[in-house]
């Protein structure tokens, strides 16, 4: 299993890459292996400033439509345009092209709350 060093994890199995005041939020690979085939992508909170673990949007799979919790608070500036086309690029590269949403965090201190790679392992 894919757990990069270079970001952060929540519990929620979603995971940050940090870039100075901003960030990249997606999936990790362990959960879009539970879910399994993705299908479909809702994201409506383009815009919004959202608090720590709130839902920003949906991903749906064959099996299952799971939340999608914010790791940090923060604004969401855009929404990877890759995943209306073809949402399933999220399993086959879920920490690259298949990015969901770029953030403005609202308080990047926050991150040190996150988990580190070892402790996302050690977590599954």
């Amino acid at each position: 299993m894919n757990v990069p060093e270079n970001l952060f994890y929540t519990k929620d199995h979603e995971w940050l890459k940090v870039e100075g005041e901003f960030g990249i939020v997606g999936v990790t690979d362990f959960a879009q292996g539970e879910l399994g085939d993705v299908v479909f992508i809702e994201i409506e909170t383009m815009g919004e400033t959202l608090k720590k673990e709130e839902v920003f949007g949906t991903i749906e799979a064959v099996k299952t439509v799971s939340d999608m919790f914010m790791p940090v608070g923060g604004e969401i500036l855009e929404v990877n345009p890759a995943l209306e086309e073809s949402p399933d690029v999220v399993n086959k590269d879920p920490y690259g092209k298949g990015w969901m949403i770029k953030i403005k965090m609202s308080d990047p201190a926050e991150v040190k709350s996150l988990l580190s790679a070892e402790s996302y392992k050690a977590l599954l």
